[in-house]
Order: structure tokens, then sequence, then C-alpha cells
């Protein structure tokens, strides 16, 4: 496709999956003090009880600009097919000098990773409190883009340095992981300039890239023997699909098969856009996992 052509469809893309209006959450619950650590739950629509449960993690690159208000619908067509939702809320990057201006800073170290980490560990006691609709023993991890590498690393903090504060004496209950265009191998992701270097901003910078990979790269905390999948367009121009393809490629290197399903003439946004087609593909991904 030629590069206006492709533009001109992203940017349609993006359009609408941000023109649904915000969908309220059935109740919010807070995991730490921060505005910013809190969980919006969503109850099954079809009234369903035992319901499998979904932590959603929304992308945005890690910025602030971006949080979960934008995957709100995404979370009630969830809720609409018989799930119960948990649409996790984080600390993400502020904003910092850039020409004269300002320019967003993708994530936090460590409060990002604090945060994800927290909510999930919060998470059982919250559910029994909040949503006793959900069943916690059918939990599915979703996240997309930079909400996608939240959600592998989530599964994989049983793998982590040890010295890691995150870490955890093993692997996390749950029935699996499907990540949607996920940022999932960073050196990949940094070679491809991935959401204008927001990689190497995640992690602190150029001078400590390296050494807090084994920290937070999905590709590198392998194999972490829960069932994954990954959702990814193949004409998606924000997060290629050669990162999940690294991803996926590194996965079977340690010994564990990744599900990789490519969407043909899908780009980056139709994945949580429930108008898109590629939206009840991702639900049927969870539902194969969750059920």
């Amino acid at each position: 496709m030629p590069e206006d052509a492709a533009a001109a469809r992203d940017e349609a893309e993006e359009a609408s999956a941000f023109s649904h209006p915000v969908v309220p959450p059935d109740v919010t619950a807070a995991y730490g003090d921060h505005p910013d650590q809190v969980v919006d739950f969503y109850t099954p629509r079809d009234g369903a009880t035992a319901a499998p449960l979904v932590v959603l993690l929304h992308g945005g690159a890690w910025r602030a600009p971006y949080d979960r208000q934008h995957v709100t619908p995404f979370a009630d067509f969830l809720a609409r097919r018989g799930f119960a939702v948990a649409n996790v809320e984080y600390r993400r990057g502020s904003s910092m000098p850039h020409q004269g201006g300002s320019a967003p800073v993708a994530g936090r170290w460590p409060e990002t990773f604090d945060d994800v980490a927290a909510a999930l560990d919060a998470l059982p006691g919250l559910v029994r409190d909040v949503l006793p609709q959900a069943d916690p023993r059918r939990t599915v991890v979703a996240g997309h883009s930079a909400g996608g590498q939240l959600a592998l690393w989530a599964a994989a903090r049983h793998l982590l340095p040890e010295d890691a504060p995150w870490r955890t004496a093993r692997p996390a209950p749950l029935r699996g992981v499907v990540a949607l265009a996920p940022i999932a191998d960073f050196a990949v992701a940094r070679d491809l300039d991935v959401c204008s270097g927001a990689t190497a901003q995640f992690l602190g910078g150029e001078d400590v890239f390296d050494a807090r990979l084994p920290y937070a790269d999905p590709a590198l905390l392998l194999p972490t023997g829960i069932a994954t999948t990954l959702v990814q367009g193949r004409a998606d121009t924000t997060v290629p699909f050669a990162v999940a393809e690294a991803y996926a490629d590194a996965a079977a290197k340690a010994g564990e098969v990744v599900g990789l399903t490519l969407l043909e003439d899908v780009g980056h946004f139709p994945l949580i856009d429930p108008a898109a087609d590629a939206c009840a593909v991702v639900a049927e991904e969870i539902a194969q996992l969750a059920w």
C-alpha cells in the first residue's frame, strides 16, 4: 500500500476506535493511594455468575495523555460477551521540556511496574469484594500495545531477576494472556523506533536501557509456562508485526509455543474497536483461553 494511503487508513482506524463514548464502569476500586492506582470493573451484561475475568491493560506508549478511558468501549464490548472485566489504571509518563514546549515521556521507572504488580496482586481480594459475578480462577490478562507488554510482563514475574521487587515465587494463576499488537521485544521495538523512542524512554533512557532490559523486556522473560496468544494486524504501522514475530521466535527458542494470529489488512486500533471485525477475533481468542 502506498505510504499516503497507509497513513490515511491508520488515521481512519484510530478515529473510529476513539469515536465511541466512554462507558462508565459499574464500580471502581483502589489498589493504592495514588489517583492512578484504581481499577474499573464491568459486570457481565448477560447476568452470568462465575464469569471469566479479563484483566485489561490499556496502551498508549506508557504516556500520560492516554489513560484507561479510551478502552472503556472495549471493556463494555467484552462485558456484553459474558466476561467480567477489570480495566486497570497505572502511572504513566509525565511531560518533559522539548523544543520550547513539552513532550510526553513514556512510562515511569519503577512506578509503572510497581502499579501493575500491585494491581494484579490486589485483584483477587478486590474481585471478591466488588465483583462477585467473576470467577478469578478463570482469569485472562489482556493488553493492547504498551499494555500488551505489561500483560506479558505480568505473566512472567516469576522469571524476573532475583533482585527484582516485583518477582513472585511461582507463576501467576492465570488461564492465559492475550497480547494485542504488543511491544513485546524491546530491542526490535527500539530498532524500529516504535512510538518515537518509547521503549528507551520507558526504561529511563539509553544509558540504562541494557541494564534494565532483564527486568522489563517480555522477550527475555521466557518460557512463562502460561498459555499466551498474540493478535496482530499485518498492516500495523504503529507497532509493526515484526515485534510480535520476534517475541514468538524468542519463545520458540526457549521451548515454548506462543500463538500468533496475524490479521490481514488490519492496523493497530481495530483490535480494540468494537465497530471493527478484528475486535470480535480478539474476544474469541480470549474466550478460547478463558473457557
